[in-house]
């Protein structure tokens, strides 16, 4: 492919000359690490560096040309072409590099601030239950044809997704599933994907330290119904009881599939019975009943599956093959995450790092009677402060015991995060203490722990890190949590 046809579409400062329009180019990166002999590079503008220093860099291993929005750096030859924003201009790219695999599959987004990790997996679980072969990238990992790779952005760049697509096609799937973040809308990493499905689970704070406020972070969700590039998707699956949800009206030639619990949405919930084997309800959808039975508790699970529900509807699943699937997803890593030693209370790790995303697990594991709810959580550094009272509030509202630690620090000072958190904490009478070495502060949360119990480990949920100011940790709250579990003298090493 040509150079010319890769950048059709693509707006440029001024004409590329007809002889580089020719060239044949071999591949597309944006890490110049990665760049062969006749490959196009695109140098974006970075929090640190900009790509456009390592320009030189890709020409030395043989780019033939290098896109940026910035213009030609003193002392850089080749041939550079100047672009309006780097990020449409590589999804355009790679869009017409690999073929325009996005008019071939049917794929589905799936946006909000809770939900979208576990909706995902629940959809893909659907359609390979239904025997399709798929695709899946989110917070968790990125799967293709059941080869499975650990995710490094909650959605990836446009480059990565077109190439996913493509080998998706080449391995005789049709279907993709995935989770698509505010930062990936507002940056454009999917820019120009014709999405068939997509999917809003709800709104609540997060990412204010890039988003500013509630009304950008809205802003940027709503790009994937407007289409983000593309033309609108056939589709959009909306949580009807989310305030932000039903603010979100279908664009033309979007059909608007409603789900909920209360009254007003187009697929309901109701009979729902929640306990430790998990959930019983049936979906209401006009004059016809699905019964659904899943492995998965509580309330924030409904809406969950019921979002899941209705996008393989909307992908022609039969009602059949939506409740096997739905049945046989039996757990999603890191979200209300059993840990089992044998010990005679529950411990459940749970990735819930926002207020309402606390609340939300609190509230499960209440759901489930115990004697006492003890809850563990922290907050992550060099991320929006305003919303560390917030949580502190939401664990003290609602649980018997509050164990407040660390969780990814970053460059801030452990305590000083703490001490945001301490502030909405206070307004409760809630036990408490204060740990911030979080491997201590799980031993205090077990110890704590008596029969009948429920301790949840909150924050970290799936992750196996942890960010300090110098360094990155080996840290998984699963691992720490049985080995503390058999120092207490239960699982492998009871005597």
């Amino acid at each position: 492919m040509t150079l010319g046809e890769i950048l059709s579409g693509v707006s440029v400062a001024q004409a590329i000359p007809a002889e580089a329009a020719a060239a044949q180019v071999s591949g597309v990166a944006y890490d110049s690490r990665k760049v062969a002999p006749g490959f196009l590079f695109f140098a974006f503008p970075g929090k640190h560096v900009d790509g456009g220093a390592f320009a030189a860099q890709a020409f030395e291993r043989g780019a033939l040309a290098v896109v940026s929005e910035s213009p030609r750096p003193a002392g850089v030859g080749g041939e550079w072409i100047q672009v309006e924003h780097g990020r449409r201009a590589l999804a355009t790219a790679a869009r017409n590099f690999f073929g325009k695999p996005d008019e071939r599959i049917a794929i589905t987004g799936i946006t909000g601030t809770n939900g979208k990790t576990t909706t995902a997996f629940l959809l893909d679980a659907i359609l390979r239950g239904a025997g399709h072969t798929t695709a899946l990238a989110g917070t968790i990992e990125y799967r293709l044809a059941g080869r499975v790779t650990t995710a490094v952005n909650t959605t990836p760049e446009s480059l990565e997704l077109f190439r996913m697509f493509s080998e998706l096609i080449a391995a005789g799937g049709r279907h993709a599933t995935m989770e698509v973040s505010s930062h990936a809308l507002a940056l454009g990493r999917v820019y120009g994907i014709r999405f068939h499905t997509a999917v809003f689970t709800n709104l609540t704070r997060d990412h204010l330290d890039f988003h500013h406020t509630m009304e950008e972070y809205f802003a940027a969700k709503c790009i994937l119904f407007e289409g983000a590039g593309a033309t609108p998707p056939l589709y959009s699956v909306i949580n009807q009881d989310d305030a932000c949800g039903r603010r979100i009206e279908a664009a033309r030639g979007t059909t608007r599939l409603s789900y909920g619990i209360g009254a007003g949405a187009d697929a309901r919930a109701e009979n729902v019975r929640s306990g430790f084997d998990g959930l019983h309800f049936e979906i209401v959808l006009g004059s016809e009943r699905f019964p659904i039975v899943s492995p998965l508790p509580g309330r924030m699970n409904v809406y969950n599956i019921l979002a899941a529900w209705c996008a393989g509807h909307t992908l022609g699943l039969s009602p059949e093959q939506l409740a096997s699937g739905i049945a046989a997803c039996r757990a999603v890593p890191g979200r209300f995450e059993r840990v089992d030693e044998g010990q005679p209370f529950l411990v459940v790790v749970d990735y819930a790092h926002t207020d309402d995303a606390l609340r939300n697990v609190i509230a499960v594991a209440r759901g489930l009677e115990p004697k006492c709810v003890i809850t563990l959580f922290g907050c992550g550094g060099d991320r929006d402060r305003a919303k560390r009272p917030m949580m502190g509030e939401a664990a003290a509202e609602l649980s018997d015991f509050v164990v407040l630690t660390s969780d990814n620090p970053r460059s801030e000072d452990p305590l000083a995060i703490i001490n945001d958190a301490l502030q909405g904490l206070w307004r409760h009478d809630t036990p408490h203490v204060e740990e911030p070495d979080r491997e201590k502060a799980i031993r205090i949360a077990l110890a704590k722990a008596e029969p009948g119990d429920i301790v949840i480990l909150a924050g970290k949920g799936h992750e196996t890190y942890q960010i300090m100011k110098d360094r990155t940790l080996a840290f998984d709250d699963r691992e720490v949590a049985r080995k503390v579990l058999r120092g207490l003298g239960y699982g492998a090493e009871k005597q």
